[in-house]
């Protein structure tokens, strides 16, 4: 292995953060090429481009740290060039809100919306200590009884590139899917981090939330689970280490279901919760 293979990437210097990266064109206006290397079944991964917003709303609003961010996934994106437009909503002291749009182009060079997101920002190192809480951390298995998309049978058809630059281990009781034998339960369970060490942030946990194989696939169906919309709420700038991430579906209906996450830090503290609405292919 070589030195450079060695080195731990680093908050703002890493390939998640590069790939994240806008560039502001002018005022509320941000360029950006979105990776192919977040792709998972030839679609962009929606925790990814929410990454992407929320990067962007972070330059556009006096706060720096996403609370809540409600995305809703109009059409797919592809890999490519893409805009985001921002606006600013209104200021506090302690809160900012804005709202933010990625566009793309079709054939004939028009702009095509994407995702629209209303999000509040604040400062969470201003937050007080005061924790009171039922929740709980979710029970994994130590990281080395836990397997990750390498050990699976066979791969995931069409790309699986997000996985290369994830650090994925899944619960073994939560993997009845891949050897063909769902629990029917809707439920999934991981260890999670960046593949090339860099440790959480914020905006990782965009990404966190939404990146763990579907719950659909735990009820018995496979193929992509799309999303429809997506509320992320973090709750604190998460410890260094790897992340804990718990994911339940209680209601498929109406080829609709929801997915409640949790993300815990090291430190055994919830950083991130969410809820999405997904459509399936029953």
């Amino acid at each position: 292995m070589s030195e450079a293979a060695l080195v731990q990437a680093t908050i703002g210097d890493s390939e998640f953060d590069r790939d994240t990266a806008v560039t502001r064109r002018a005022p509320g206006v941000y360029d950006i090429d979105l990776s192919a290397g977040w792709t998972i079944i030839n679609a962009v991964n929606g925790g990814y481009l929410l990454a992407v917003l929320g990067r962007a709303l972070a330059d556009t609003l006096p706060h720096g740290d996403p609370f809540t961010i409600s995305a809703h996934y109009l059409t797919a994106s592809e890999p490519g060039p893409a805009v985001v437009r921002t606006d600013l909503v209104r200021t506090g002291r302690t809160l900012s809100t804005g709202q933010a749009s990625l566009l793309q182009y079709d054939d004939q060079g028009r702009e095509v919306e994407r995702i629209r997101v209303l999000a509040s920002y604040g400062d969470l190192d201003e937050l007080p200590d005061d924790v009171r809480t039922s929740a709980k951390p979710p029970a994994i298995p130590p990281l080395d009884q836990c397997f990750g998309p390498a050990d699976a049978p066979a791969p995931v058809p069409g790309s699986s590139a997000i996985t290369d630059r994830l650090m994925l281990k899944l619960d073994p009781s939560t993997l009845g899917w891949a050897l063909g034998s769902p629990s029917g339960k809707g439920e999934m369970r991981a260890w999670f981090g960046l593949a090339d060490g860099r440790d959480a942030d914020p905006f990782s946990l965009l990404l966190a939330v939404d990146a763990l194989p579907p719950t659909a696939f735990e009820l018995g169906l496979s193929g992509w689970v799309p999303t429809v919309e997506l509320t992320v709420h973090i709750r604190c700038r998460p410890a260094p280490g790897p992340l804990r991430i718990s994911i339940t579906t209680r209601n498929l209906a109406g080829g609709f279901l929801e997915e409640d996450a949790e993300v815990w830090d090291s430190a055994d503290r919830l950083v991130a919760q969410s809820r999405q609405l997904a459509r399936v292919r029953l």
